[in-house]
C-alpha cells in the first residue's frame, strides 16, 4: 500500500510528536521558573510584609515553598496552555 503524500511515515510522526512534547516541556519549565521567580520577588521586595513573615517563621523554607509551589503550578499551566493555543504547527506535507 503506497503512502499518500500528505501522510507521514511512523518515524516522521514519532519525531514530530517528540518535537511537540519538547516544545511543551520547555514552555512548562519556563512557566514554572516564572512562578518561582515571582514568589522570590514577593519575598525579596517584602511586598505586603511577606518577606518579614517568612523570615520570622519557624520554618521559612516550608513557608516559601507553600507560596512558590502554587504560583509555579499556575504559571506553568498558563504558559503551557498559551503555548498549545499558539502552537505553530502544520503537518509536514502542508509546509
Amino acid at each position: 500500500m503506497p503512502i499518500r503524500k500528505d501522510e507521514m511515515t511512523p518515524e516522521e510522526a514519532r519525531r514530530d510528536h517528540v518535537d511537540m512534547l519538547r516544545f511543551l516541556a520547555i514552555n512548562a519549565a519556563f512557566g514554572i521558573a516564572l512562578g518561582i521567580g515571582i514568589a522570590f520577588a514577593l519575598y525579596w521586595f517584602n511586598l505586603y510584609g511577606l518577606g518579614t513573615h517568612i523570615g520570622r517563621s519557624q520554618t521559612p523554607i516550608l513557608s516559601f515553598v507553600m507560596i512558590a509551589a502554587p504560583l509555579a503550578l499556575t504559571f506553568g499551566g498558563a504558559v503551557t496552555a498559551s503555548a498549545i493555543m499558539l502552537m505553530p504547527y502544520k503537518r509536514k506535507g502542508e509546509l
